[in-house]
């Protein structure tokens, strides 16, 4: 993933990093959670398709909220199927 930052400017790449904390701050996640990074990849893949104007409103559409810490899809009933 981070790869492909060096393949962007100096200033995407501030757009990027910007938009991503933006959105982990909104959404109580640190940039390198698993919804960071998920983040991190959808904003780099927005701005390589000229979406630099609407970056954070992109992420949060896409993204949406993500759900409260320590809930995840095992813990949520996701995977009941496995319970007794």
């Amino acid at each position: 993933m981070l790869q492909f930052l060096i393949t962007l400017s100096d200033q995407d790449i501030d757009i990027v990093i910007t938009a991503v904390r933006r959105w982990c701050t909104k959404n109580h996640c640190e940039i390198d959670s698993s919804e960071g990074r998920r983040a991190l990849t959808l904003a780099i893949d927005l701005v390589q398709n000229s979406a630099r104007d609407t970056l954070l409103q992109n992420l949060t559409e896409r993204l949406g909220p993500h759900p409260p810490s320590g809930i995840d899809a095992e813990s949520s009933g996701a995977h009941s199927w496995r319970s007794s």
